[in-house]
């Protein structure tokens, strides 16, 4: 099958290869782009938990953080990845990666909580901890000159990616990372071949499989 990948270039390179491996053409065509916002130390120190819940979220914190943050809380494996490479050690990987998840497992009297992240980022956490925000990076939907209308599937790996893909108006389906990608794919008219059940790479390549082997 030929795939196309929507994630910016420079982290798309796991999913490529973990594709390529299963003996399919991949093209990245990059829908979104991260930027970090603000380069000034951030101070961790009076907070008892640091959530994050992405990769990106991870990256910023280590590279912000004035202190090494008391228990850091990561969605996922992923993001727990993330913060390891930085030399984070999370003290929480939600099992679910989901902000749901997430609060699941973290205890309901956490102490005094920041959530590190996207600027656009749902407010679960946030309401029901009674947390405190800091945005880390805001994501940019993008809208390439070309996008490969040939191709049989679409990964869409981030709510983002959905909405600058159904803004470009192409008919591939769409591989989804979860259900919050899923239902903004839909909004916007796209239709999903496969949703992935853990909200990750391993569950990304394990959608992929389904919608690969599906009649159409």
């Amino acid at each position: 099958m030929r795939i196309v990948v929507t994630r910016p270039a420079d982290r798309a390179d796991e999913l490529v290869r973990r594709l390529e491996e299963l003996g399919h053409a991949v093209e990245v065509c990059p829908l979104i782009a991260v930027e970090p916002l603000g380069d000034a130390p951030l101070d961790v120190e009076p907070y008892d938990w640091v959530v994050v819940t992405s990769r990106t979220g991870a990256a910023e914190l280590a590279r912000r953080a004035a202190a090494v943050p008391r228990r850091v809380a990561a969605v996922g494996p992923g993001t727990a990845a993330a913060l390891r490479e930085h030399g984070l050690e999370p003290a929480l990987v939600a099992r679910v990666s989901t902000q749901e998840g997430l609060l699941e497992e973290l205890p309901r009297l956490a102490g005094r909580v920041l959530f590190a992240g996207a600027e656009d980022a749902r407010t679960l956490l946030v309401e029901e901890l009674a947390a405190e925000f800091v945005p880390l990076y805001r994501t940019r939907e993008l809208r390439p000159e070309r996008f490969p209308e040939d191709a049989d599937l679409v990964l869409l790996a981030s709510a983002s990616a959905a909405r600058a893909y159904a803004a470009v108006g192409a008919t591939v389906p769409a591989v989804s990372i979860g259900p919050q990608t899923t239902a903004a794919a839909r909004a916007g008219g796209v239709k999903i071949a496969a949703e992935a059940t853990t909200h990750d790479l391993p569950g990304l390549i394990e959608a992929v499989i389904r919608a690969s082997s599906s009649p159409s």
